[in-house]
């Protein structure tokens, strides 16, 4: 591929646009939702829990959710306008019920109060965090003491195999997050790496490592 093509690659992951975003959306919610559902899996969600989610992509994985216990709701947090329109309708049932919200941000502040959420978590988001330090200390701050953040990415020994994560990507080993995380008041509960199978764009099977760090406050 040109390097044009893998730039433009790269831009679509990270801000989906156009007619090309919402086929990027569609290939990220199949590739990724192995490790979206375990992320949610070692949530431990209970009834009556506010959860918050960090690039949430077309969220085709909100009904997943849902389905971990009774009375909860799900905030959406989202930079691409886009996955933000195609998140409301995917899910607006639940957006009609009033039990899923979606917003835009901008990637660093989050516009909610502190203590305001029991659970939060972000799947493969973390490469293109602009202040890492910044969003986690926002992450903190409106998590409720004791709530849990899963933080889940795909490890940089894989990433690096795939030639568009040298433009707008900043790779993860999970001693190099876990580094970041000592930045922060955060305490490190427990660290699970696994590898699953995964369908490259050109239909190949590859193995891929992941890393789930599940975090309380």
């Amino acid at each position: 591929m040109e390097k044009e093509e893998l730039q433009a690659i790269a831009s679509q992951l990270k801000h989906p646009t156009g007619e090309k975003g919402i086929e990027m959306a569609n290939m990220m919610h199949e590739t990724n939702i192995n490790m979206t559902r375990h992320s949610i899996q070692n949530l431990n969600v209970q009834g009556g829990n506010s959860i918050l989610e960090l690039g949430h992509g077309n969220a085709g994985h909100v009904e997943f959710l849902f389905e971990q216990a009774e009375n909860i709701k799900y905030y959406g947090l989202e930079m691409s306008e886009l996955m933000f329109q195609e998140a409301r309708q995917i899910n607006r049932n639940f957006v009609s019920q009033k039990q899923a919200f979606f917003s835009v941000y901008d990637g660093n502040t989050i516009l909610y109060q502190d203590e305001f959420f029991d659970k939060i978590f972000t799947v493969n988001t973390i490469y293109f965090w602009k202040k890492p330090e910044k969003l986690l200390s926002e992450i903190y701050r409106v998590l409720k003491p004791n709530g849990n953040f899963c933080l889940t990415f795909a490890e940089e020994s894989f990433m690096k195999t795939l030639p568009f994560t040298q433009f707008e990507f900043e790779l993860y080993s999970t001693e190099k997050a876990q580094k970041l995380i000592e930045k922060t008041a955060f305490k490190i509960v427990y660290t699970e790496s696994q590898t699953e199978k995964v369908k490259t764009k050109t239909g190949e099977f590859v193995d891929r490592a992941f890393t789930t760090i599940v975090l309380e406050k």
